[in-house]
């Protein structure tokens, strides 16, 4: 059963607690990084006959197995996903950065240019859940930007094939190109490159603690979004609220993954328990009710802030949740006073669900705290700048002393003659 903290009644260590997601993994995701930049290919054949359990013959997936997959997947939910593809195009859309150019002083031209990052690969999961949603929420950002080879790795099944899904959704963002490939292998085949696998700029995409752990070590020789730990989800309700939307909305995270964190604050003890009680009756009609039983029984937390909502904003920004309901009336008026979380759901009729599959914002998001400094992913992610500097020679007479002064100020002396030998007699 869900755990009930009256904020004030007990420490803010104890409220304030995270999971802890050490996992141990590092020594043998280091091996199997290792295995791969040596062995390549071969490699990824051994693991995946390994780990998946099946002899593939090719990595990479055929124009015909992503036609014939089209074709298996329900017309109904193509259409869903084609539905989502525009809305997440149409949000992403207006994150587009433009170069600019300024000429304002005589002699001097500055700026900067946005390109887009050339190759990026992207993780998505195939194991106990496939998440095509993922590839639409990682691929359509990447386009948008412009890179020019985008990259799917993802697991295959016992049978040596992609979930049929996945390979719908490929195709309707434009993918270039998929393999089969999955768990810390994928990402060491990305970052480094194989014979068939091509080395890429930047990996995106969530995964297991083997996928998050070989971000961690191949981070440097590629730029990566983010070290994604288990999902979270935190909700401020009023007493207004309806007790079954709430649990309904923390077990939509919850069945993710026994890691998985549903946190409720709300300004009435009484509907604490209300919600309490509908968890206890939600969670046994779940097909993944034993994982969203350990996630609520471990990690799921009811914070009471007594007839105090400003208090369960300020509660919530401590927490810097990776998704935040607002369940409450007149949400834009709290819209300002939320400063730390991934993705803010205003009201009592925005689940998170709808953000996941379907509103158009990113659900690649922030977690463990780090939505304090860190951002859903953006076209942003999948663009790079560079900035240029341009003076004439009367320009630069101008301001020549001045670099001196402050070279010198630093004791770099070359510095400063750079700037003034230019202007000696």
């Amino acid at each position: 059963m869900i755990k009930i903290y009256k904020y004030g009644e007990v420490s803010n260590d104890e409220i304030f607690q995270r999971v802890d997601t050490k996992t141990g993994v590092e020594d043998i995701v280091m091996d199997i990084i290792y295995n791969v930049r040596k062995n390549g290919d071969s490699a990824l054949f051994d693991y995946c006959k390994r780990f998946d359990k099946c002899e593939l013959k090719t990595l990479e997936v055929s124009d015909a197995e992503i036609d014939e997959a089209f074709k298996t997947v329900d017309s109904e939910l193509i259409r869903v996903i084609e539905k989502a593809a525009n809305n997440i195009r149409h949000f992403h859309e207006k994150q587009v950065r433009n170069s600019f150019i300024i000429n304002d002083i005589p002699g001097v031209v500055m700026g900067q240019k946005v390109m887009p990052i050339e190759k990026v690969g992207l993780y998505v999961p195939g194991g106990t859940a496939a998440y095509p949603s993922t590839v639409l929420m990682d691929s359509i950002p990447a386009k948008i930007a412009g890179c020019r080879e985008i990259v799917i790795v993802t697991p295959p099944d016992k049978e040596g094939k992609v979930n049929p899904v996945i390979l719908a959704a490929a195709k309707i963002a434009g993918v270039d190109r998929i393999f089969k490939v999955g768990g810390a292998q994928a990402v060491a085949a990305l970052a480094y490159g194989t014979e068939s696998v091509p080395k890429v700029d930047k990996i995106v995409g969530p995964g297991n603690a083997f996928v998050a752990e070989a971000k961690k070590q191949v981070f440097g020789t590629v730029s990566i979004d983010m070290i994604a730990g288990p999902s979270e989800i935190l909700c401020v309700a009023d007493s207004t609220c309806n007790p079954k939307f709430v649990a309904a909305d923390m077990l939509s995270q919850a069945e993710h993954d026994k890691l998985a964190s549903a946190v409720l604050v709300t300004d009435s003890y009484e509907f604490a328990e209300a919600v309490s009680r509908e968890l206890e009756l939600q969670i046994p009609l779940l097909p993944r009710a034993e994982i969203a039983r350990t996630s609520i029984d471990n990690n799921g937390k009811i914070i009471v802030a007594e007839n105090n909502l400003s208090l369960a904003i300020d509660i919530a920004n401590e927490i810097a949740p990776e998704h935040l309901e607002l369940c409450v009336d007149n949400p834009f008026d709290y819209l300002d006073k939320i400063k730390h979380a991934g993705s803010i759901f205003m009201g009592k009729n925005c689940p998170e669900a709808l953000g996941d599959y379907l509103a158009g914002p990113n659900h690649t998001l922030p977690t463990s705290g780090t939505a304090r400094f860190s951002s859903p992913l953006s076209v942003d992610d999948f663009q790079k700048k560079s900035q240029y500097t341009y003076f004439s020679t009367e320009a630069l007479s101008k301001v020549a002393d001045d670099i001196a002064i402050f070279a010198e100020s630093e004791g770099l002396h070359a510095h400063a003659y750079s700037a003034t030998v230019r202007f000696e007699k």
